[in-house]
């Protein structure tokens, strides 16, 4: 359970980290948009091999 909270509390201050200069160099709309949704779709790809890796373990 602490390895969790522990996981959790690392990914969040990356994401405070990393998200300053993310927002810095997307001040265009598009070009955000598009940066967006190209970091859904590796987060969406990383949870189906996620789940299919816990599916066949």
């Amino acid at each position: 359970m602490s390895d969790k909270i522990l996981s959790f509390i690392y990914l969040t201050l990356i994401l405070v980290l990393v998200m300053p200069a993310f927002l810095y160099m997307n001040k265009n709309k598009k070009t955000f948009i598009k940066n967006l949704l190209w970091w859904a779709i590796i987060i969406f790809i990383i949870l189906i091999i996620a789940y299919v890796y816990s599916i066949y373990r």
